[in-house]
């Protein structure tokens, strides 16, 4: 045995000292006017919002001015521009309702149209569905006012109103004379036209879902729909959620197909079977008639309130959609 004394020692080894830092080159011309450029573009976005919402509240600013008061116009249920009395909640109603009405029809088949398609379709028949999805989408809205006018409100007035009259009748949104046109005609329009967007964004959230979460309870013994209803959709919530709310703001602005088959009726009443009015569908056809400043005033108010709650929707279904996707493995590395 070797004694310690003639143990051969290693030398120390020498740590390099850390090199020096990489100057930043500066950025040439055209990276810096590139830059500028995208900035200007977007911030371009917000301006335009901007200005929009000081034109409407340029233009309303009369109807403050002739004694009225912004609670007193959005409680208000009288609108006769003879007697410059102008009311909004009957349209203010008659959207919500419609798109209620719309997303209670919608929701469903569009979260089941987006199941089948991520996780039951053929991989030959997705891009056919796809397809038959971005069709709907491009429809022009007078195209969907036209079907529901000649098609849609002949049945409703003949088979779909007295069946639900007479199965449900005992409730107070299934009762009264039954024309068609109303609220239930509009709302079903609409949740046809918005379909196709709760469909596509519920497709992207699905695809988000971790495929160890499914395989994990798949070899536990589930069935595909116990792994579906137990990871996929919990999962999912969040994002479909959000895609409902995108949907929501879409209902909310339309006016040619709502227009056509609502009834224009700028009353208040709680039957579905009932004509009423909508905000787009008031502003479309009375701006042009609009003679007096209070008239052009109340028009552009509405406006207004139509514009608040469609940034209010339409910035809570991006949260959510964000939400769902940031909470997904592999984001943020």
């Amino acid at each position: 045995m070797t004694s310690p004394a003639e143990t051969v020692q290693a030398p120390p080894t020498e740590v390099p000292p850390p090199a020096p830092p990489l100057a930043r080159r500066p950025r040439n011309v055209g990276d810096r006017l590139w830059a500028a450029g995208l900035t200007t573009l977007g911030g371009a976005v917000l301006v335009v919002a901007g200005v929009i919402v000081l034109s409407l509240y340029g233009l309303s600013r009369p109807l403050a001015a002739g004694g009225g008061s912004l609670l007193g116009f959005l409680v208000g249920q009288d609108w006769d521009p003879v007697q410059s009395s102008f009311g909004a909640l009957p349209f203010v109603y008659g959207t919500l309702v419609t798109s209620a009405v719309a997303i209670a029809v919608a929701l469903p088949v569009s979260v089941a149209l987006a199941l089948f398609m991520v996780e039951v379709a053929p991989a030959r028949l997705r891009p056919v569905v796809s397809f038959l999805i971005e069709t709907l989408a491009a429809i022009p809205s007078v195209v969907y006012g036209l079907w529901g006018l000649f098609v849609l409100v002949p049945w409703l007035r003949d088979s779909a109103e007295p069946a639900l009259a007479r199965w449900l009748g005992f409730l107070p949104l299934f009762q009264g004379p039954r024309i068609g046109l109303g609220y239930l005609a509009a709302g079903l329009i609409l949740a046809v036209m918005i379909l196709p967007t709760i469909a596509s964004v519920t497709i992207e959230v699905l695809k988000t879902v971790p495929i160890p979460l499914r395989e994990g309870v798949l070899a536990l013994g589930a069935t595909r729909w116990e792994a579906i209803r137990m990871t996929v959709l919990p999962y999912a919530r969040s994002g479909i959620a959000g895609a409902a709310l995108l949907g929501l703001g879409r209902a909310l602005g339309e006016t040619m197909a709502v227009t056509m088959v609502i009834g224009n009726s700028p009353t208040i009443r709680a039957s579905l079977f009932a004509p009423g009015y909508s905000l787009p569908a008031i502003i479309a056809n009375e701006f042009a008639e609009a003679v007096s400043a209070t008239h052009v005033a109340a028009l552009a108010g509405l406006a207004l309130v139509l514009f608040g709650l469609s940034i209010v929707l339409n910035a809570l279904a991006l949260l959510l959609v964000h939400g769902v996707g940031a909470a997904s493995p592999g984001r943020g590395r």
